[in-house]
């Protein structure tokens, strides 16, 4: 397949915001694309190069793009630099320089789908001594023969800002117009994904095979499953209610880091939430699983979390994080030992287990796992009273944990669902928000006087999950210890962008711009309705967005949770109306 066909179809995808229309646009596409290329275009429609759970990065640091495209063009760093700012998109830039220098002439060779996703494959897997050089060629060579709209989406492809709006469940609507005949069999679909996230692998099956081809992806024993999600309410007794004034479990909600264990005979595998591989991270872990777990095969969910050698009490989440190094590891095991406490159990044997009852499962874990004192099932307590899960709730607190995770007993596994069979119940605070909130960090203010030389404060934003971008909501400049200040900027480096990053929206011009990546946990006094700020803009009044009052950086980057994972408008729309004193427009 010819890449001008791919181009000439991100072109029309760019210029539309209907989702129904763009569907139509890239069930076209999937349709005229042979079957063995489906997967190399899926992913990169995506952004990416292969499953996230691959651990391929493709993204270029924003010097050497300029570089290749000042080699393919002739212009200077300077004009491409100053076309690049004038512009605020690479690919835009590309294009006006490549036109200028007239590309697409007889003398260049026409792309191939196959070429560019095998020339960027390459450029991706390149390190050590002389990868730059050799990215450089290699990205090079593929613009010296692009036309300059195909050079545009190159561009944006290699830095990772493709800017199409094309969310991966737009992609199987696509693939269910383009081989089911309408998105009627979306859901089918759609739970293949989540039990087997590879875009690319499913759209091929359903393409190759149709309705068996979705019936033969099941739960797979090193393939990650997209993890279930939890809603959040304020307080035991609107638990109950919503689980309909039934019994429900109530666990800790422990202050670590959720993995996704698979165990195949021997060998041990951990995913993060994000399902990348951190197996790496944790050998006392995979240890602890080798020898606790009695299941030959089998796939289950625990809290990964930090204990104090002496006491063998439970440590804040920031000790767990000096375990994600990739150098030192040994050291860093000995000084941060862990503790595994599972929650639930996917797999077991040869038996997919998410289409069981909760309760089931439980049953199920507690068959399969040996509890030590570094093992452990998640303490759990089954009530309809809401006066005691409360009470359990302040047990979990005095225990170092952040609440409870509310459960219905007689919920299935739903992969990649938030939905009310699992709510979150944090500690209400009597002057502060009733939970923490995750947010993305966008920006950065120079600092002063004792900051002088490094970043003051951030902008931080909240996630839209409907437009897929993220939007401005506070500006943080507390809660960081001089540790924390001399450690996140050299962690930012290498997101830092001198134009606004597409996908975020924010009225407020910081001296820095970051790409959509890090993950900062904080609290606040309350959310407030301001002006300045963009998130849930017009959700509450006219001409206001929403903000936090006296943010404060807890201490935690959320390294565990991608920039998709941050606290949603919804979510934030949903804390602003559970307060009980609203606040005027801040300034």
């Amino acid at each position: 397949m010819n890449y001008s066909e791919v181009a000439e179809k991100y072109s029309q995808l760019e210029g539309i915001s209907g989702r129904n229309e763009m569907t139509q646009v890239l069930a076209e596409l999937l349709g005229r694309t042979p079957i063995g290329e489906l997967p190399s275009l899926v992913y990169m429609t995506q952004g990416k190069l292969r499953p996230d759970y691959e651990g391929v990065e493709l993204g270029l640091a924003e010097k050497l793009a300029l570089r290749a495209v000042s080699t393919a063009s002739g212009a200077s760093p300077e004009k491409v630099y100053s076309t690049y700012v004038k512009h605020g998109d690479i690919g835009t830039a590309a294009e006006e320089l490549l036109q200028k220098k007239g590309q697409g002439t007889l003398f260049s060779e026409g792309l191939t789908l196959k070429r560019v996703y095998d020339a960027l494959l390459k450029i991706a897997r390149q390190s050590g001594s002389g990868s730059i050089e050799l990215k450089l060629r290699e990205l090079a060579s593929l613009l010296n023969d692009a036309t300059p709209s195909e050079a545009k989406f190159i561009m944006r492809t290699v830095t990772g800002e493709l800017r199409l709006g094309v969310a991966d469940y737009t992609v199987l609507d696509a693939a269910a117009t383009a081989f089911l005949g309408g998105k009627q069999a979306r859901s089918a679909i759609e739970r293949a994904y989540n039990v087997h996230p590879d875009l690319g692998f499913v759209v091929q099956a359903v393409a190759s095979k149709g309705q068996e081809g979705i019936e033969e992806i099941t739960v797979e024993i090193g393939i990650p499953i997209r993890p279930m999600l939890a809603e959040r309410l304020n307080s035991a007794q609107a638990i109950v209610k919503k689980m309909g004034d039934k019994s429900v479990v109530a666990e800790y909600k422990l202050d670590g880091e959720r993995l996704q264990i698979h165990k195949d005979g021997k060998e041990v595998k951990l995913f993060s939430r994000r399902l990348e591989v951190i197996t790496g991270h944790y050998p006392d872990a995979v240890a602890l699983v080798a020898k606790y777990v009695a299941a030959r095969r089998a796939i289950l969910e625990a809290e990964v979390v930090a204990v104090n050698q002496d006491t063998g009490e439970y440590l804040p989440f920031q000790e767990l994080m000096h375990r994600r190094r990739k150098h030192g590891v040994d050291q860093a095991m000995a000084d941060y030992p862990v503790a595994l406490n599972f929650f639930d159990i996917l797999f077991a044997g040869s038996t997919d287990l998410t289409g069981k009852p909760y309760k089931f499962r439980r049953k199920k874990l507690e068959e399969l796992v040996r509890e030590t004192e570094r093992t452990r099932l998640v303490p759990a307590f089954t009530t309809s009273d809401p006066s005691r899960m409360e009470d359990f709730l302040e047990e979990a607190i005095a225990n170092g944990c952040e609440g409870l995770v509310a459960k219905d007993p007689d919920s299935t596994y739903r992969a990649g669902a938030r939905e009310f069979a699992w709510i979150k119940l944090k500690r209400e605070y009597r002057s502060e928000l009733t939970d923490t909130i995750d947010l993305v960090v966008i920006g950065a203010f120079h600092g002063k006087g004792r900051r002088a030389g490094t970043y003051g404060t951030y902008l931080l934003a909240a996630y839209d999950d409907k437009r897929k971008v993220h939007t401005s909501i506070a500006k943080i400049g507390t809660g960081f210890s001089d540790a924390d200040l001399e450690r996140i900027p050299n962690l930012l480096k290498p997101y830092e962008s001198h134009v606004k990053p597409p996908g975020v929206e924010s009225k407020m011009d910081p001296d820095i711009w970051f790409r959509p990546h890090m993950v900062m946990e904080t609290i606040a006094s309350e959310l407030t309705l301001s002006p300045i700020h963009t998130a849930a803009m017009g959700r509450i009044r006219p001409g206001a967005g929403i903000s936090l009052r006296f943010p404060k950086f807890t201490g935690k980057v959320r390294d565990d949770k991608g920039p998709e994972d941050a606290t949603t408008e919804e979510e934030i729309v949903s804390m602003y109306n559970r307060q009980l004193k609203k606040i005027g427009t801040s300034q």
